[in-house]
């Protein structure tokens, strides 16, 4: 067994239980780890204004919602009155004091004594796939690198969850999502396209008993096995350990956190009968079984034209998805241990175009962030009159990310090596916004 960890010497002979887990960690999963114990200066340099804050973890779930196709900050978080890019958009009270958010969101006003928004977020990317990756991964494009995910490096670094359910889930049809990126296929989330479908073909076919099911498994792997041996590659491995996952969860009873029928109609309805809806009482379901990183997407954002139209339609579907899994899991007692999120990958212009439209806009925008920690009923940062400038607290796409991994608790400078040898941090350079926690 080999590994592909570069350290100094380190005392005596004995290795600790850290330096045997990233030695672990690296053979098995064809990364290298180096630990900010062990970095030279040398090779630290390229991270060296990596945080090296960490605290014991605040959240041990995550749910990500992902405004998918650049959320208007000033129809929803950052509702601005008395100038002309306001629009017709009018702020309303909530129940957290001095925190205003648009009147398009009155389900979850009444929940902002939970939340901390964040209207100071700031991105050099201004298209959409490139603001989809960056705010996914926290790095830039690149054709020779796919950067993972920040479910695939909880998964990467912590793992835990339910031993039979995945660890990180995907709701939504977006293929862009980065996935594992350069982790192995086994870190992928599993991706639900529907969620009132639930999981297909996880049940034995018709007419096929399970000592036939077994045999033809085996028979199965017996005709890979040659080719196993011949291509020892870790996405190899990492396939035929997703068919052993896959064979587990068949047989696990936790299978019913996909069905959504064991729930009331009156739930149901209240989350909003429409896949973004669905998708949030999906990710509550499953967080209560042990899933740990459940995002759900919500497209339609894309408001070039028509934005006084469209906006209030897809926050009318996102008010009811957001308003009621907060307090769906504050009511369950979930909430103090379950980090919600919510992003897009950049605003709307303030200036509102010739055909009643918003366009792209990086330099300024919003998210959000609920429970896990995060103390509520705040806003983080500012925006100018107009909603143009950011000129209080600007908060780079990395440093947003690097809030999440700090609230669960992974460590933003440990270096990792990428299968090319290329070293990688989970939040490139971000520093976390630890103000935000109670």
């Amino acid at each position: 067994m080999s590994f592909n960890l570069r350290s100094s010497t380190v005392r005596g002979n004995e290795l600790s239980r850290r330096q045997f887990a990233v030695r672990t960690a690296s053979s098995m999963l064809g990364v290298g780890l180096l630990p900010d114990m062990f970095a030279s200066k040398a090779s630290a340099a390229p991270f060296e204004d990596a945080s090296p804050l960490k605290q014991v973890p605040t959240a041990r779930n995550v749910i990500y919602l992902y405004m998918s196709g650049g959320q208007s900050h000033l129809d929803t978080w950052d509702p601005k009155v008395g100038v002309e890019t306001a629009g017709p958009t009018k702020p309303i009270k909530t129940s957290a004091d001095g925190v205003r958010i648009s009147e398009y969101l009155p389900l979850t006003a009444r929940q902002m004594h939970h939340v901390a928004v964040i209207n100071s977020l700031t991105s050099t990317q201004g298209a959409h796939e490139q603001g989809n990756y960056m705010m996914h991964t926290s790095y830039e494009m690149r054709g020779t690198i796919r950067h993972p995910a920040m479910g695939a490096w909880m998964n990467v670094f912590q793992g835990g969850g339910n031993s039979s359910l995945p660890n990180f889930v995907y709701v939504g049809n977006d293929s862009r999502h980065p996935g594992a990126g350069f982790f192995p296929a086994s870190k992928s989330p599993l991706y639900v396209n529907n969620p009132e479908n639930g999981l297909k073909n996880v049940t034995v076919q018709k007419g096929i008993t399970e000592d036939q099911f077994h045999a033809r498994m085996d028979l199965a792997a017996g005709l890979d096995q040659d080719f196993r041996k011949e291509f020892p590659h870790r996405n190899v491995n990492a396939y035929a350990e997703m068919y052993d996952d896959a064979m587990k969860m068949m047989k696990s009873e936790d299978l019913k956190a996909f069905d959504l029928t064991e729930e009331a109609d009156e739930t149901r309805n209240a989350y909003g009968k429409n896949s973004f809806g669905q998708g949030c009482l999906l990710a509550r379901r499953l967080v209560e079984r042990g899933v740990r990183f459940v995002e759900v997407s919500l497209g339609g954002w894309d408001t070039h034209v028509a934005n006084f139209v469209k906006v209030p339609e897809n926050c009318a579907t996102l008010d009811a998805g957001l308003a009621n899994l907060i307090g769906d899991l504050h009511a369950r007692g979930l909430l103090d241990e379950t980090l919600v999120v919510l992003c897009s990958e950049f605003g709307r212009t303030p200036t509102i175009n010739q055909n009643v439209g918003r366009d792209h806009y990086p330099k300024a925008f919003s998210g959000i962030m609920a429970g896990g920690g995060i103390a509520g009923g705040q806003t983080y940062g500012k925006t100018d009159k107009e909603g143009r400038e950011v000129v209080e607290g600007k908060v780079q796409i990395p440093d947003f990310n690097a809030t999440i991994a700090y609230a669960l608790g992974l460590p933003l400078n440990q270096v990792i090596y990428s299968p090319s040898k290329r070293p990688f941090t989970i939040a490139d350079k971000g520093k976390p916004l630890t103000h935000l926690f109670s």
